[in-house]
C-alpha cells in the first residue's frame, strides 16, 4: 500500500502541474477526520482556486476527472468524490489496502525503517551529577533520550549516545563533605551538620563502605577507599566512583546504554575551557567589568550579557558547556540533541551565543534541545515526595521496583516532554484496559495466542491470498498499519516519542475491535489464512513500535 500511495501521489502531482506549473510540488494526501469520507483527502482544489481564478469545486472536478483517467487510479481507486467547498476524497479498493499486509510481513522488524543516510547524530541525555541515585526526573529524561535515539536510528541516522558527568564544582565538594561527616559519626540534625549537606541514607552507605576500605567498579573507573576520614580527596574520589556505580545500576535496570561518558573535569584538565575563553577574548566578544569577565551574549539575541569568569576567578557553569559543545562539533557531530529539564531553559541562549562568538563554524541554532518537566508520583491516591534511601525524592529504581521497566518507560513517554505528568503507580500495575501499556502489550500477546492456536508457519502467511480482507473492520486495521512509517518519520522530526505511544494505543484499539468483530480461526482456509496474515502483520508493527520505546512485546500476559 505504501508503494501504491507513492504512485497515486505522483499521479496527483502530475495532474496539479498540468493545471498550474509548479503546483505538483505541494501534492499531499491527508487523512480524513471522518473515516466514512474516504481513505485520502486532497485540499489542492481550494489552494489552486484563487491562482486559477476558478470555483474550488470546479477545480476539484477537473482534478477528479484527470485522476480517474490515469491507469494507476483505475487500478487502485474505487471512487473519488468532491465534498464541501472542494475537498477531494479518495476511496481505495480493498486490494490496495491489502498490500500493506504483504509489506509488513516482508519488512519484518525493518518495516517502517529508512536506509542509512550517512548522517551522524549525538544525543546527550541523563547527564546527572554523581551526587545521588537517579530520580524520577532522570527517568523521564532517560526514556526520552533513548526513544529519540531509536527514532532517529529508524530514519537512517548513525546515532551516538553520550552521558555528560558534572564531576567538577561545588556539588562534588558537598558530596565529599557529607560523606566525611557521616564517616566521622555525624548525621542530619546534629549541630555539626551543614544545611547544604546531602541527607539521604545512601550517604551513610558510602561512608560505611569507605571505612571498610572497599573497592568499587563503575563503567569508567575503579577506586579503593583508604578508610582515612581526614583524607577528603580520597573520600571525594571514592564517593564519586560509588555513585557512578549506583547510577550504572539504575541505568541497567532501565535498560539504557551509552556509547560514551564524558567528564566535565576533562574539559579543564585538557585545557578546553581555557582555550575556549581565550578564543572568545581574542575574537573581541568579551569585556571586563566589576572584576569579572563578561560575554557579549546580547550580540546573539540573549536578553543580557553574561558573566563568564567571576571576580574570584572561577567560571560560571555555562562556560564549560560552551567548551563541551565545541568538542562535540569538532568530533564530527554536526547535529546534536540535548535532553534536559526545563530548569535549563535559561542556558540555551547563552550556550548558543558562546558557540557563535567562538566562530569555529558551528551553525546558528546548534545544538537542538528537548526540555522536559519533572514528574509527580502518586501511590495509593497520595503523592509520594521522598524515598527513604534518597532522602528527598523518589528514585528511578523505586519506580521500577514498584511497577516494571516497561510501565515506567511507556508512562513517562506518553505525554509531550514539556507537559506536567503525574505517574500513577496503582494504574501502572493494573491488568486492564485503563492501563495503556498493558492495553498495547495485551494486543500483541493476544495475537501471539491466536497464532500459537493455529500452529502453522507464520512465515508462510506472506504468500496468503488476502482477497477475503474486504470487510470494514479489516480495512480499518490495514489503514492503521499503513500509518506507521509516516508516523515514525514525523515523530523523529518533531522529537516526539509520545506520538508513538498514541499510535500504538490506536493500533491496539483497532486490533481489539477487529478481534471482536471477526473470528480468525474459521473453517474456511482461505479466509483463515488471510485473517492470520493480517493479525501477524499487526503483531509485527506493535512489536516494532514498542521496540522504539524500549518496551517489550510479550507473547503471554
Amino acid at each position: 500500500m505504501l508503494k501504491i500511495k507513492q504512485e497515486l501521489l505522483a499521479g496527483l502531482a502530475a495532474t496539479l502541474d498540468q493545471l498550474l506549473p509548479g503546483a505538483g510540488d505541494k501534492a499531499a494526501f491527508e487523512s480524513p477526520k471522518v473515516a466514512a469520507h474516504g481513505d485520502f483527502a486532497v485540499t489542492a482544489a481550494m489552494q489552486l482556486a484563487k491562482p486559477l481564478k476558478a470555483n474550488p469545486r470546479q477545480v476539484g472536478e477537473q482534478i477528479r476527472a484527470a485522476l480517474l483517467a490515469q491507469p494507476v487510479y483505475q487500478q487502485w481507486v474505487s471512487d473519488i468524490e468532491i465534498a464541501g467547498p472542494g475537498f477531494i476524497n479518495i476511496r481505495l479498493k480493498p486490494e490496495a489496502k491489502q498490500q500493506i499486509v504483504r509489506e509488513v510481513l516482508a519488512g519484518g522488524e525493518g518495516f517502517g525503517q529508512q536506509p542509512a543516510n550517512g548522517q551522524r547524530l549525538m544525543v546527550e541525555f541523563v547527564s546527572a551529577n554523581p551526587t545521588g541515585p537517579l530520580h524520577v526526573g532522570h527517568g523521564r529524561q532517560a526514556a526520552l533520550g533513548d526513544a529519540i535515539c531509536n527514532l532517529f536510528a529508524s530514519q537512517g541516522w548513525d546515532v551516538y549516545r553520550e552521558f555528560y558527568y558534572n564531576d567538577a564544582g561545588v556539588q562534588i565538594g558537598t558530596l565529599a563533605t557529607s560523606t566525611q561527616l557521616r564517616a566521622k559519626g555525624f548525621k542530619p540534625g546534629d549541630a555539626e551538620w551543614p544545611e547544604a549537606a546531602y541527607n539521604g541514607d545512601y550517604i551513610q552507605d558510602i561512608a560505611n563502605d569507605f571505612l571498610a576500605k572497599k573497592t568499587v567498579h563503575s563503567d569508567d573507573r575503579e577506586f579503593t577507599a583508604s578508610g582515612d576520614v581526614d583524607d577528603l580527596d580520597n573520600i571525594r574520589q571514592f564517593a564519586v566512583a560509588y555513585l557512578r556505580r549506583e547510577q550504572d545500576l539504575d541505568l541497567k535496570a532501565f535498560d539504557v546504554r551509552f556509547d560514551n561518558y564524558y567528564l566535565e573535569s576533562s574539559l579543564y584538565t585538557n585545557g578546553h575551557v581555557e582555550a575556549t575563553v581565550q578564543r572568545l577574548i581574542a575574537n573581541g566578544k568579551t569585556y571586563e567589568q566589576d572584576g569579572a569577565l563578561w560575554l557579549r551574549s546580547t550580540d546573539y539575541g540573549d536578553d543580557k550579557d553574561r558573566v563568564m569568569r567571576k571576580s574570584d576567578g572561577t567560571y560560571t557553569y555555562f562556560v564549560p558547556d560552551v567548551a563541551y559543545h565545541i568538542q562535540k562539533f569538532q568530533r564530527g557531530f554536526t547535529k546534536v540533541i540535548n535532553i534536559q529539564g526545563t530548569d535549563h531553559h535559561g542556558t540555551i541562549a547563552r550556550v548558543r551565543a558562546g558557540l557563535q562568538a567562538a566562530d569555529v563554524g558551528i551553525p546558528a541554532g546548534y545544538p537542538d534541545y528537548v526540555l522536559h518537566t519533572m514528574v509527580r508520583v502518586v501511590r495509593n491516591g497520595e503523592e509520594v515526595k521522598i524515598s527513604k534511601r534518597a532522602g528527598s525524592y523518589v528514585t528511578l529504581r523505586d519506580l521500577i521496583e514498584w511497577t516494571s521497566k516497561d510501565a515506567v518507560r511507556f508512562f513517562l513517554l506518553s505525554r509531550k516532554p514539556d507537559t506536567e505528568y503525574t505517574f500513577d503507580v496503582d494504574l501502572a500495575v493494573q491488568k486492564n484496559n485503563d492501563n495503556p501499556v498493558y492495553y498495547v502489550q495485551y494486543a500483541h500477546a493476544r495475537i501471539c495466542s491466536v497464532l500459537a492456536g493455529w500452529g502453522g508457519d507464520v512465515a508462510s502467511l506472506k504468500d496468503a491470498d488476502l482477497s477475503a480482507l474486504d470487510t470494514p473492520a479489516a480495512q480499518s486495521l490495514m489503514l492503521q498499519l499503513a500509518r506507521y512509517p509516516a508516523m515514525l518519520s514525523a515523530a523523529a522530526a518533531d522529537f516526539a516519542p509520545h506520538d508513538v505511544t498514541f499510535y500504538l494505543r490506536d493500533l491496539a484499539a483497532a486490533y481489539h475491535s477487529y478481534y471482536d468483530a471477526e473470528r480468525i480461526l474459521v473453517d474456511d482456509e482461505k479466509v483463515r489464512l488471510a485473517r492470520l496474515a493480517l493479525v501477524a502483520a499487526t503483531a509485527q508493527v506493535l512489536h516494532n513500535g514498542l521496540a522504539v520505546l524500549g518496551v517489550s512485546a510479550p507473547q503471554k500476559m
